[in-house]
This record gives C-alpha cells, structure tokens and sequence, in this order.
C-alpha cells in the first residue's frame, strides 16, 4: 500500500471509506477537480483503495492561487457556500499574497481533534500554563492553537507577536509552564531577555513547543535554545491549506509522528519525479497531502513543498520525521540543492564563537546561485581569531553542504530578528 506506514492500520478501512466517499462527490462541488480529473482522465471510481492515490493528479499551490483569481473569494476548490463557512484564514506564499483558506463548522472540529492530539503528543496537558507567542489573526498557528490547548485544558496566555513586554510580565507573573512559538521567536525572546540582564532559566518553563518554520530540528539551533532556557524543545507541522498541525514530536524521539488520524492521508513522494517514496528510515522526499472529510476546501494530493528526512521508526512502526527546507526557500549552486536553514545548523553549531544569526545574500531571486553563496554571519561572544573562524565556516559549509561559501562576519546585533518567522535570505539589489 501507498501510505500503511503513515495511517494507523486500524484506521485503514475506514479511511478508505470515508475518502472514497469524498471523492465521490467531489467534481459536483468543487470545479476546480471536475476538470483536472477530466483533463488526467480519472473519476472517483479510480480510486478503490489507497494503493490507488497515486493515479489521482496533484495539486499545487500555484493551481489554488489561480482558482482564487478567477473565482473570488475562496475559489473554485471551495466545495461549499461562503454561508457554510464559519470563519477564514489565510496563507501567505513566496509572492507574499494571501491565499484565503475557509473553515466550516466540522472542518474547524476537525482541525481541534488533530491540533489537539499534535500538542498531546508534544507533551502538553491540563497542568501547563502556556504562553503563546504566535499571531492570533489570520494565521492557522493562531486561532485554532487556541482552540486545542482549550480542549486540552491548558490555560492559554493569547500574546502574539510583537509583544515582547507582555511576554516577560506574564513570565514574570503569571506561572508559565510552555512557550508556543516559531523557532526564531524562541531564540528572540531569550536574547531580548539576556539584553535586559535577565537570564531566561529564571523563569523555569519546562516545555518549549515549536512550529511555523523549519528550525526547530535543527541540532544546533535546538541545543542553543534548550541551553537557553533550560527547557527541552519539541516541534510540530502543519500546513495552512490543510490542517495548522498534523505532525507531533513525543519528547525524546528523533522526530515527529503523524498525528491527523482519519482526517488527512499523507504520501511521501520523490519531489522530481512525483513517484511516491517508501517512508522507511533515511528516505528523504516531499509531504503531499489528501484531505479525507474536509467540506469547504478539500484537497487532493496537494503538494506541501515541505522536504523532510525519515529520521527513525516509533515503537508501533510509525515514521518519525525531521523537516529540513521548503521547496520554495531551495537554492541551487552549480546543481547542489542547498537549504538556507541548512547554512544555519552550520553556522550555530560554532556558538559561542558565533550568536547564530545569520543571512544569504541574493543578487537575484533564486533559485538558482552563481558560486561562491554570499553569507553573512554574526560573530559572538568568544569568537577567538576572526580570519580562522571565517576559514572554518567555509570550510564547513563546502564539506558537509557541497558547495563553496564566501563567508563575511558582521558584529553581533547586525542582523535583524524577527518575532515571527524569520527570513534566512536577503536581496541585495
């Protein structure tokens, strides 16, 4: 089968049948799969088990795009009235547009059951205070977050971003037990707390929940924010077009497991070819994903652009994964595909002699480079000969990432943080 190893095989029949069922009546209600079935030559009769998802066509983010530009608001991929839709979220891609994402009432039950047993699986409970420092407006990391630490019982502090001041008064005040927040916000908020003379372990958060964004599987930059807080971190993914977390690291395990139960079904797929990838340990591929009872945006084998890596098998033989890059943020350097948060595990791996931070400079879009890759690197507080540590960065960069680096350091603070996801790549011009 196509995907045994990613749906629990007690769910298997009954994922089929609710997918089948789904697809049935598909092309009736949403336009946009009437004519890409047309156009491949399947129905919904082609599909007859999960073997046969495969033959289904993909869907890309570019093809929603266009359906929202020809059918405003939501498009031609919503399968229902916008008087069903009980509440709108939005996605923003490389060209930095909304793409609109409508929500029903079961989709929104649906999205609390599987956002529920991710952060479970994270080891959140009843006991947790959590601060929440994510957007609460438009982004799927907001509202519906707040919906599952509420199912769970947690008592959740809604700060968002931008709100720094507010964050350490609740640190101060109120009891926090878990900070909920991209990987860069994490490191942010604990630099904003040392450059105030406080030392973040002060606060004693016992559990650090990531997401948003590559990074928070990063050994390096792992190790640097638990060294920092003295907390352990575990991370989720998600995806805004088809659930906010579908993917829960059970702490201690070298990564995270799928946690959409019979809502979603994920393939893993060779990102070139679109030929679909056995999900066994140290297999590498692209996450596609196939929504299984979703009424307002259904969804098939829609490609996520999310590469991850197989890190390791659970105890009940479900994969454990790692995401490493997006597809849009790749570059190419003479045919080396190069991930930028890749470039950062290596140039954290050096802190203290580095803080971290760090950006590639772009004299043009990607994705393709001209070598040698333009990256510029904070040093830190016990940097030691500044010329070695430039030879060593580059050497580092060309031994384990293939390509060849010009490095330039630039004093600590240069670099801009972001308290939202921040962006590893930098125009020039």
């Amino acid at each position: 089968m196509v995907t045994p190893s990613f749906v629990a095989v007690e769910d298997q029949d009954a994922v089929t049948e609710l997918l089948r069922a789904q697809l049935d009546g598909l092309p009736a209600r949403s336009p946009i799969y009437a004519d890409l079935f047309a156009e491949h030559g399947v129905t919904p009769s082609t599909f007859a088990s999960l073997d046969d998802l495969p033959k289904l066509p993909f869907t890309t983010k570019q093809m929603l795009r266009d359906s929202q530009a020809a059918a405003p608001p939501l498009g031609r991929h919503a399968a229902v009235d916008m008087t069903e839709v009980i509440r709108v979220h939005a996605s923003t891609g490389t060209t930095g547009k909304p793409s609109w994402v409508g929500v029903t009432r079961r989709d929104a039950a649906a999205w609390t059951d599987m956002v529920t047993r991710a952060f479970r699986t994270m080891g959140a409970s009843r006991e947790d205070v959590v601060l929440h420092a994510a957007g609460l407006t438009l982004f799927v990391g907001g509202l519906p977050i707040r919906d599952a630490f509420e199912r769970i019982g947690a008592t959740f502090l809604p700060i968002g971003t931008g709100a720094s001041e507010k964050a350490v008064l609740a640190l101060e005040t109120l009891g926090v037990t878990a900070l909920h927040s991209t990987p860069s916000y994490a490191r942010y908020l604990a630099e904003y707390l040392r450059a105030r003379g406080r030392d973040p372990k002060e606060f004693g958060l016992r559990k650090i929940f990531v997401g948003g964004e590559p990074g928070g599987g990063e050994p390096a930059f792992r190790q640097l924010v638990e060294q920092e807080w003295g907390a352990p971190v575990t991370e989720g993914l998600g995806n805004a077009d088809m659930a906010p977390v579908l993917f829960g690291e059970v702490p201690g395990s070298p990564g995270m497991r799928f946690t959409g139960g019979r809502h979603v079904v994920v393939e893993l797929i060779d990102p070139e070819s679109g030929e679909p990838v056995a999900a066994e340990p140290g297999a590498t591929g692209e996450l596609v994903y196939t929504s299984v009872d979703r009424e307002c945006c259904p969804l098939v084998r829609f490609r996520t652009g999310d590469r991850v890596v197989v890190n390791g098998l659970a105890d009940d033989g479900a994969p454990l994964i790692r995401c490493y890059g997006r597809t849009d943020d790749m570059l190419i350097v003479l045919g080396v595909n190069v991930f930028p948060s890749a470039i950062r595990d290596v140039i954290q791996a050096l802190h203290p002699r580095t803080t971290g931070a760090m950006q590639i400079l772009l004299a043009e879009d990607g994705p393709r480079v001209e070598p040698p890759l333009r990256v510029e690197a904070e040093w830190g507080e016990q940097p030691g000969d500044r010329d070695e540590l430039v030879r060593e960065l580059e050497g580092l960069i060309r031994s384990r990432l293939s390509v060849r680096a010009a490095v330039t350091l630039v004093p600590p603070g240069s670099i801009e943080r972001s308290e939202a996801k921040t962006r590893l790549t930098r125009r020039t011009s």
